[in-house]
């Protein structure tokens, strides 16, 4: 794990109401109807992607009902839920900020929100004290390993469930995400790329989203980008704590990282984990099929905002009368995607 440092926290936040969640016992078995969270706080560090500036994470339990919440440590502890209606800027990152204070942002929230979404921990509040989450080895794996050392508890309530009703499509050109209804529980996702050097090519992946399959199939595979793009970058003052150690680097038809890919569509893979995080973002589990080609952070996150305009479009399969409620940081419009 180069790059990332990992302390257990020993005291409890606030927020945290231990009648409000039961311990999971190595013996017991994940319950999909139930919502879960952190079972122990922890913290880890590493370096900023863009900015290259060093920064801390904290993730703590919350109880059911808080969702995913976000609150920039340096600048007066400002909450920033994880919502799709909180995204803010989609170019480079999926970028999360404040609605009342677009300055109040948080980037890069993609691979540790898949992560999350992936091991199925519905609640965490997460301390940051700088602009973007570490980059780590960019890709989920430090995150997913984060997870398992700080442990998961099941809550005394049932997740939130939404399921696909009709249709939604998103479409650029030759790029589209769709959303379509299934009879089958959980999300299966289909995912595919088209890139001009030939090592990438046309790839796809198809995987049924569960616990087991995204640490297996998905968690591992990092990010990507191309040599001559890097320069721009530099030139914008991004991608400053970019390297070799938490990116593929692909220069014509070959890529630059001693070690090589990891699987020969490690692409494609790290772009179905981008769109775990997006998806995360509707802020509750998801009963459908998800197709895409070509899409990026835009696009899924347009469809996300398409889907919840569209009543008729979804319904939630559990009582969950917080997702409404006035205290909710879950549902509640403003973007530069």
């Amino acid at each position: 794990m180069d790059g990332m440092l990992i302390h257990p926290v020993s005291e409890m936040p606030e927020i945290y109401d231990d009648k409000e969640m039961l311990p999971l016992s190595l013996s017991q078995q994940y319950n999909p109807q139930f919502e879960y969270t952190i079972h122990t706080p922890i913290v880890c560090s590493g370096n900023g992607l863009h900015t290259g500036q060093f920064i801390n994470l904290k993730l703590l339990p919350a109880p059911a009902g808080t969702g995913i919440v976000f609150y920039r440590s340096d600048l007066g502890n400002h909450p920033i839920p994880a919502r799709y209606d909180h995204v803010f800027d989609t170019r480079l990152s999926t970028v999360i900020a404040d609605p009342k204070n677009s300055e109040i942002r948080i980037s890069t929230v993609e691979h540790l929100m898949a992560a999350l979404t992936g091991m199925q921990i519905d609640n965490v509040i997460i301390e940051c004290d700088g602009p973007e989450l570490p980059v780590l080895d960019g890709s989920a794996a430090d995150y997913v390993f984060l997870l398992q050392c700080a442990g998961q508890r099941k809550l005394q309530s049932r997740a939130p469930i939404l399921k696909v009703m009709q249709p939604i499509r998103i479409e650029e050109g030759d790029c589209f995400a769709e959303l379509r209804p299934s009879t089958k529980p959980g999300l299966f996702l289909s995912v595919s790329i088209d890139f001009p050097a030939a090592i990438i090519g046309k790839q796809s992946f198809d995987m049924t989203l569960t616990p087991e399959n995204f640490k297996r199939e998905i968690s591992y595979c990092r990010t990507f980008t191309f040599k001559h793009e890097i320069e721009h970058l530099h030139k914008m003052g991004l991608a400053r704590g970019g390297s070799l150690d938490n990116a593929i680097v692909v220069e014509d038809d070959k890529v630059l990282n001693p070690e090589g890919l990891y699987c020969t569509d490690e692409f494609v893979r790290h772009k179905m984990l981008d769109v775990i995080g997006d998806l995360s973002l509707l802020g509750s589990r998801i009963q459908g099929t998800f197709v895409s080609n070509k899409s990026g952070h835009k696009i899924n996150n347009l469809l996300l905002r398409k889907l919840m305009s569209q009543s008729k479009a979804w319904c939630y399969l559990s009582d969950a009368p917080y997702l409404f409620s006035k205290k909710s940081t879950r549902h509640s419009v403003y973007s530069t995607l």
